[in-house]
C-alpha cells in the first residue's frame, strides 16, 4: 500500500495518491492533473476514483479534468450537491482499493458536506485518516465559511465538535491523521508546519481537542478568525459548478504579446499588469501601473487577497521562462482570465519606447536617520501580530491584507515610507499604491533592516 502526500507549499495544501495493487485513487487533487496521471502510467496503476473531502475555497481542485483524462467517478460525502455527474457516497460506505478499503466518515462543521476518508488496510484495520479540513495538525477547520441565514458559524462549529467527537476521536491513536491543508493556509488559524502526526498526538496536543465542553469548543475555535479572502467564495462555487479546463486556461494565457499589442490589449480591456519578477527586480523598471506579486513568495494566495475581482482580465510581466508557472498558479485559485504575456519582457517594453516606471528603496539606515530628522508617515503592512511584537515607534500599522480598505490612512501629499518584515510584501503595497497616485518610498530590508539600527522602535516588555 502506498500513500503519497502532494504537498504545495504556496498554496499550504496537501493532495493524496493512494495505490493499493494496481488500482489508485487521488484525494484532493490540485488544478493540474498530469504529475498524476503520469505516476499512475509509471506504477502501472489505474486511477480508479478521484475523492473530494469538501467543496475547497483556497483552491480550484483538478477533479473535472482528472476524471475526463481516467473515467473515474468523482466521490463526494453526504449532502454534497455538484453540477456535473459524481458519487454522492453514503456515511460509512466503503470503496475498495485493491486490497484495502476506503470508508466514508461524513464530518460537518467546516462545511456541511466535509467528509472524512478512513484507510482500512488488508485487515480490515484503521491505518490513516484524510481529513480535509476537518482536522489540521494543531487546529480545526474555520467553522465561518458556510454560514447561511438559518446557519451561523456558532452553528457550525457546534457540528464540527459533534463530528470530531463521533467519527474521529473514537479512532485508535495510532490512526495517521493526513489532512488537506497545514501552516499558511487562511483555512485554520493555528496549524502546525508538520503536515501529518498520529490521532493520538493531537488528542494531547491540539487545542480545539482538548476542549473539556461544546462550549468551550465552540468559543475557542470561532475567537479571532479573520475575514476570508474574496476569491474563497468563488473558488468553492467553480469547484461546485464547474470550471474551464486547464488546456483552455493555458492557451488564452500563454499568449507572447510584443509590447503594441500589450499596450494595446491593456488599453482596449482594461486589463490588470501582473509583474510576478522578484520585488528588488521591479522596483528598477515596470510597466506604469503594474501590480507586483513576486511568483517566488506566497503568490496565488495574495493574488487571491489583493485582487479582488477573480474575472479580472489579466496580462502578465514575468521572468523569461516562467509563464506557464505564472498561469498554471494562478489558476489554482481561480484566476482564469490571462489574455497573454509581455514577449521580451521589460527589456523589450524599454526598446520600444514605452514608459517605464520606478519605486524607489532606501536602506534601512537611511530610513532611520531621515526620521531623526523630523516625522515621517511609516505605514507597517504586517500582520497585526507582527506590528504587536515590536514596531517602528512612529509607524501605522495597515496589514496588507487590508489595504484595499485602508486607502484613507495614505498620505496624498507627502511620501509613505512602506515596510513589511522582509521586503516581499512591502514591495506589493508600493506597487498597489503607486498605482493609485500615492507617493511612495519602500524601505529596503524591511523590520529585520530597521531593528538593526537607531531608529526608535516599540516593543513589549516583559511582565
Amino acid at each position: 500500500m502506498t500513500i503519497e502526500q502532494i504537498y504545495t507549499g504556496c498554496l499550504a495544501q496537501g493532495a493524496y495518491y493512494l495505490q493499493a495493487g494496481n488500482e489508485a485513487a487521488v484525494i484532493d487533487p490540485l488544478r493540474e492533473v498530469k504529475p498524476y496521471l503520469e505516476k499512475a502510467k509509471r506504477n502501472g496503476a489505474t486511477i480508479k476514483y478521484i475523492f473530494e473531502t469538501h467543496f475547497h475555497a483556497d483552491f480550484v481542485s483538478g477533479h473535472l479534468d482528472l476524471a475526463e483524462a481516467t473515467g473515474a467517478p468523482i466521490v463526494y460525502g453526504p449532502q454534497a450537491k455538484p453540477s456535473f455527474p459524481a458519487l454522492i457516497a453514503t456515511d460509512g460506505q466503503e470503496f475498495r482499493l485493491g486490497p484495502v478499503r476506503l470508508r466514508v466518515l461524513h464530518t460537518p462543521g467546516h462545511t456541511l458536506e466535509s467528509t472524512c476518508y478512513l484507510l482500512l488496510n488488508e485487515a480490515g484495520q484503521p491505518q490513516a485518516v484524510f481529513t480535509g479540513d476537518t482536522l489540521f495538525i494543531g487546529d480545526v477547520g474555520r467553522p465561518d465559511l458556510a454560514q447561511k441565514n438559518d446557519l451561523t458559524q456558532e452553528d457550525l462549529a457546534g457540528m464540527l465538535y459533534d463530528s470530531l467527537h463521533a467519527k474521529l476521536m473514537p479512532l485508535p491513536d495510532e490512526v495517521v491523521v493526513y489532512p488537506a491543508h497545514g501552516a499558511g493556509s487562511a483555512c485554520g488559524k493555528n496549524m502546525s508546519k508538520e503536515t501529518s502526526d498520529t490521532l493520538g498526538r493531537q488528542k494531547a496536543s491540539n487545542y480545539a481537542l482538548r476542549a473539556t465542553s461544546k462550549a468551550q469548543f465552540v468559543s475557542e475555535v470561532t475567537e479571532g478568525l479573520t475575514p476570508p479572502p474574496y476569491y474563497f467564495p468563488q473558488n468553492v462555487r467553480m469547484n461546485q459548478q464547474g470550471y474551464a479546463s486547464l488546456d483552455t486556461v493555458l492557451g488564452q494565457g500563454l499568449r507572447a504579446l510584443p509590447p503594441a499589442e500589450f499596450e494595446a490589449l491593456v488599453s482596449q480591456t482594461g486589463a490588470l499588469v501582473l509583474d510576478t519578477r522578484a520585488p528588488q527586480v521591479f522596483k528598477n523598471g515596470f510597466v506604469p501601473n503594474s501590480v507586483n506579486i513576486g511568483v517566488d513568495g506566497d503568490f496565488a494566495p495574495w493574488v487571491g487577497t489583493l485582487l479582488t475581482d477573480i474575472a479580472q482580465p489579466l496580462v502578465i510581466v514575468a521572468e523569461a521562462g516562467r509563464e506557464e508557472e505564472v498561469i498554471t498558479r494562478l489558476s489554482r485559485v481561480g484566476y482564469d482570465h490571462t489574455l497573454g504575456y509581455l514577449a521580451g519582457g521589460i527589456a523589450a517594453w524599454q526598446a520600444a519606447g514605452y514608459e517605464v516606471d520606478t519605486i524607489e528603496s532606501i536602506p534601512a539606515e537611511e530610513f532611520a536617520q531621515r526620521l531623526a530628522q523630523g516625522p515621517l508617515a511609516v505605514k507597517d503592512v504586517r500582520k497585526p501580530a507582527e506590528f504587536a511584537a515590536g514596531h517602528v515607534q512612529a509607524a501605522e500599522n495597515l496589514p496588507l491584507a487590508e489595504l484595499n480598505d485602508l486607502m484613507s490612512h495614505l498620505n496624498a501629499q507627502q511620501p509613505n515610507y512602506v515596510h513589511c518584515a522582509g521586503g516581499y510584501r512591502s514591495m506589493i503595497a508600493c506597487s498597489i499604491l503607486k498605482a493609485r497616485g500615492y507617493p511612495v518610498l519602500d524601505v529596503a530590508g524591511g523590520y529585520k533592516a530597521i531593528a538593526q539600527t537607531k531608529a526608535p522602535l516599540a516593543v513589549p516588555t516583559e511582565a
